[in-house]
């Protein structure tokens, strides 16, 4: 029987500016590092092959970058016309190469996210199946938890209304942002919300890296009296280092990830012991697969999973993962797409769906640009 293969007919590009219907702080902005957040900025394509099947993928960015993602995605997609799409790690290097002398992290690999993950969208699509289960399904249904009702934009009694909405909803953990230059008003906020959700819910916070390795050891002992699932993104995300010595003194997990690149950055932080939960995020590390090579690592030295953002990606890969696994919802993304993921019991449920189980994304010619 001769061997058929299918061949990439058309890519097909698009960036959205998705606008937030409120602006958003955490600790960055109240240390003046960065502005309130507005708006969403992503790149959407969309993969078609010659016997018609198609998937669907994305990438983002947050303040500056978006217009970068696109410029780049659109000078490298012309290399996978006329390839095969089932080739995909292949064609993840093909593309790093077209844009090597952007650096092998950062821009250059994010801009290939959009592509690999329609790729892995189209596999599953052909296929018949759901991601997760293209992958190797360990679990119908992931544990999720809110991020976007705590941030610190928000009042403590906006905070706590936010939290009983997620959990009426379905959604089995809340997260809340601190950081703030004074530590006792973080104090008061942790301990605002875990008294008014009780000791069985659980219960993250998110420094996003505004600590010093000094403040996050003092006060990660003062937040142990709380029984948090994790400390989030303590110190700067590239301060391996200090994140491994922090997670040895601290009882409380340490989680962190979010902001890493590439598969590469994410190996010196495992390598190193410095999170108990690692988050990677797969639009950030070039797509699904590079997030594979993560995973494997984190499974390897038996690390928890909570990726980061992205949830209509991250369910199908978490549900994929062998250990403890968290996701988290964002519903910022969801005027993007047809469907909804579904919540129930404290877990998202991975949609019976194939490839993510989404359309929408609007997508033009690669003519058009922001």
């Amino acid at each position: 029987m001769a061997l058929t293969t299918d061949r990439i007919a058309a890519v097909q590009l698009s960036f959205v500016r998705l606008p937030l219907t409120a602006p958003i702080s955490d600790a960055k902005v109240l240390t003046g590092r960065q502005k309130p957040l507005t708006e969403v900025a992503l790149v959407f394509a969309r993969i078609v092959t010659e016997a018609g099947y198609e998937g669907l993928g994305f990438g983002y960015a947050k303040r500056a970058g978006g217009p970068g993602l696109y410029a780049h995605a659109r000078e490298t997609a012309p290399e996978l016309l006329g390839e095969d799409p089932s080739d995909i790690g292949r064609l993840w290097r093909k593309l790093l190469w077209a844009g090597a002398s952007m650096g092998r992290s950062g821009l250059a690999v994010q801009a290939i996210a959009a592509f690999d993950i329609a790729l892995w969208d189209l596999k599953a699509r052909r296929a018949g199946l759901p991601l997760a289960k293209l992958l190797g399904a360990h679990r119908s249904a992931v544990p999720c938890y809110n991020t976007s009702g705590g941030f610190l934009s928000a009042p403590i009694g906006q905070v706590l209304d936010n939290a009983d909405a997620a959990l009426a909803r379905g959604i089995g953990g809340i997260k809340i942002k601190v950081g703030q230059p004074d530590t006792a008003a973080d104090l008061r906020r942790v301990q605002a919300v875990r008294e008014h959700l009780g000791e069985d819910t659980a219960l993250m916070v998110d420094a996003n890296q505004q600590w010093d390795r000094a403040t996050a050891r003092r006060f990660g002992r003062t937040l142990e009296q709380f029984r948090l699932t994790w400390i989030e993104e303590p110190l700067d995300a590239h301060d391996a280092e200090g994140h491994a010595a922090l997670a040895a003194s601290l009882d409380t997990p340490v989680a962190t990830g979010e902001m890493l690149t590439s598969a590469e950055e994410h190996t010196r932080l495992i390598d190193a012991g410095a999170a108990d939960f690692v988050q990677p995020d797969a639009p950030r590390v070039g797509g699904i697969t590079p997030f594979l090579r993560v995973m494997a690592l984190a499974d390897h030295k038996a690390l928890s999973l909570a990726p980061h953002f992205a949830m209509e990606v991250h369910l199908h890969l978490a549900a994929a993962y062998p250990g403890t696994a968290w996701v988290e919802h964002f519903e910022w993304l969801e005027p993007l797409f047809n469907e909804r993921l579904e919540l129930s019991g404290g877990r998202m449920l991975v949609p019976d769906r194939p490839g993510l189980g989404l359309d929408g994304g609007p997508v033009r010619d690669l003519g058009d640009g922001p």
